[in-house]
């Protein structure tokens, strides 16, 4: 039985203040298209209610937070998104040059795979991405985290509660070094 979940304008209003507001301080821009971007913060709030997460409104959630976390927003993608397109994939941030009219927005192709498992990226399915610098610094002192969101690297016991830079939960580190 799927019942309707209702979000209120002035939960979508707040949500948006306080997204725009980290956006800016982060050096982000949000999609200048009120309507557009006040409807994907919307969708955002409903799958909060319904999953626990605020997962992309773009992509199908499993329900699971463990196999949704590249997912939830902003994504795992959206600075390889923003870098090759100008966009993220569902356009909620866009580049300086969208956002100035200087370059059209375009379509995005998705950059999540369907097989990837919980713990797994991108970067860890290359062919040789576990290469020599790897091996010589496996003595360290901490193991080194990094923010899946921004890229932040720390040398730690365990990854920050919240990203410095991004503000992510600690759920979007991975294991780096």
């Amino acid at each position: 039985m799927d019942t309707k979940i209702s979000v209120e304008d002035a939960e979508v209003e707040k949500a948006y203040k306080r997204i725009k507001k980290d956006a800016e301080e982060n050096g982000y821009f949000l999609n200048n298209d009120l309507f557009f971007s006040k409807e994907l913060i919307k969708s955002l709030l409903i799958n909060q209610k319904r999953y626990g997460y605020e997962s992309c409104p773009c992509r199908l959630a499993s329900g699971e937070k463990a196999k949704d976390l590249d997912i939830i927003c902003p994504c795992d993608y959206r600075d390889a998104d923003l870098n090759d397109y100008g966009a993220c994939y569902c356009a909620l941030y866009v580049s300086s040059e969208i956002l100035e009219g200087k370059k059209r927005l375009s379509a995005i192709p998705e950059r999540r795979n369907p097989k990837m498992s919980v713990n797994k990226n991108r970067e860890s399915e290359k062919p040789g991405s576990a290469g020599k610098e790897k091996s010589s610094l496996s003595n360290l002192s901490y193991p080194v985290w990094r923010c899946k969101v921004c890229g932040y690297l720390c040398a730690r016991d365990n990854p920050p509660e919240i990203c410095p830079i991004c503000k992510a939960k600690k759920e979007r580190f991975e294991k780096f070094l």
